[in-house]
């Protein structure tokens, strides 16, 4: 078995190995570990951050401009120092994420569809692109479906909505050719086979450093949202047997609260915000995964 920093030092190593994601991994700070402390983050603090993680000044200042000019961060300064904090947009995007990302159920077996049918008229591409990151597939050119009582993001207000039921053939066809099921359960084995031995170990009794703790967190939610986000979280019987995306899950929720006791401790230790150290965590913290 695995030590927990063995663990953790090749988690590191698959992530190096991908292309440069630091604008995504930024956001998955703020909205994971920052919005609950108040929105808001020193400059400084984030680029220790970065910098354990072996990115450096040059490639964060340039994240973070990219971040600002597309509308995801805001900044303000007192003195020298700055301090950014996630714009509407970041803000929206995370309230329309968080059920998903930590707390998402599936619907009961049997459930129907909602279908949205896009038009030719309005921003189509807005409209697509917001249909896929809340979760809805392409049945067909212009026809999207999701598991019923998904929410119709605002981009896509305009289109015509419909509620679908069929027999269970059906359902699972239409399942299979809405969603890239086999490419979602690839991704869900991945991420079990990179975390599992960090769990292992923490399990086995082994520790992180409050730093360490922070980091796997944090690397923990960013390839966790980027599978979840991507999965509808159908009804059971619309999935393949032994679906891997439930042993993730539980994965995912035992090791995030196995890292979130230092993990805090790390932020409350180093974290800033424009009027001092951030403030504690609210209540809804302890609430993920449960």
């Amino acid at each position: 078995m695995l030590d927990p920093r063995t663990a953790l030092r090749r988690i590191l190593e698959g992530l190096k190995a991908e292309p440069s994601r630091t604008w995504s991994i930024i956001i998955t700070v703020y909205g994971d570990a920052i919005v609950p402390r108040g929105g808001s983050l020193w400059l400084g603090t984030l680029s220790a951050f970065l910098h354990a993680i072996d990115i450096g000044d040059g490639v964060v200042r340039t994240a973070m401009s990219r971040l600002a000019a597309d509308g995801w961060l805001e900044r303000s300064r007192v003195g020298r120092n700055s301090f950014y904090r996630l714009a509407e947009r970041g803000r929206e995007t995370f309230r329309t994420a968080t059920e998903h990302i930590y707390n998402a159920h599936p619907p009961p077996p049997g459930s129907g569809f909602e279908l949205v049918l896009l038009g030719n008229g309005g921003d189509r591409d807005a409209a697509r692109t917001a249909l896929q990151a809340a979760g809805f597939g392409s049945a067909a050119p212009g026809v999207w479906v999701a598991p019923a009582g998904t929410p119709v993001p605002p981009e896509a207000a305009e289109a015509l909505r419909l509620d679908a039921s069929a027999d269970d053939g059906t359902r699972r066809r239409l399942a299979a050719q809405s969603w890239p099921l086999d490419q979602t359960a690839a991704a869900y084995c991945r991420f079990l086979a990179e975390f599992e031995p960090l769990r292992e170990a923490l399990a086995a009794g082994g520790t992180l450093s409050d730093q360490d703790s922070f980091i796997a967190r944090i690397l923990l939610i960013h390839a966790w949202r980027r599978i979840v986000l991507r999965d509808p979280v159908l009804p059971a019987d619309l999935l393949p047997p032994d679906w891997p995306g439930t042993a993730a899950r539980t994965l995912c929720a035992d090791l995030y609260h196995r890292l979130l006791p230092a993990s805090e401790r790390w932020l409350d230790a180093h974290g800033q915000a424009e009027s001092g150290p951030l403030p504690p965590p609210g209540p809804e913290l302890l609430q993920r995964f449960r």
